[in-house]
């Protein structure tokens, strides 16, 4: 399916949030939405400008035309 990937056209097999995250930033995720290994994770994740909860992302599925943008926190100063 082709969706629109932090503003750049992109085709996924994936079909749900959690999936594509889990690919997208290459660290294996909870049903929770939490990394495995216990990293934090400092992102969010926005469906068509909607915020997902993480709690949500393994049964939000993904359909062909969405928008999705995958946050990261940045910490400076």
């Amino acid at each position: 399916m082709n969706i629109t990937l932090n503003g750049t056209p992109h085709t996924t097999e994936h079909t749900t949030l959690k999936d594509l995250i889990q690919d997208t930033i290459g660290t294996e995720l909870t049903h929770e939405g939490t990394a495995t290994d216990g990293t934090k994770l400092g992102i969010a994740a926005a469906l068509d400008r909607t915020v997902v909860p993480r709690s949500q992302w393994a049964t939000t599925p993904i359909t062909d035309g969405q928008t999705i943008d995958i946050i990261t926190a940045v910490q400076g100063g």
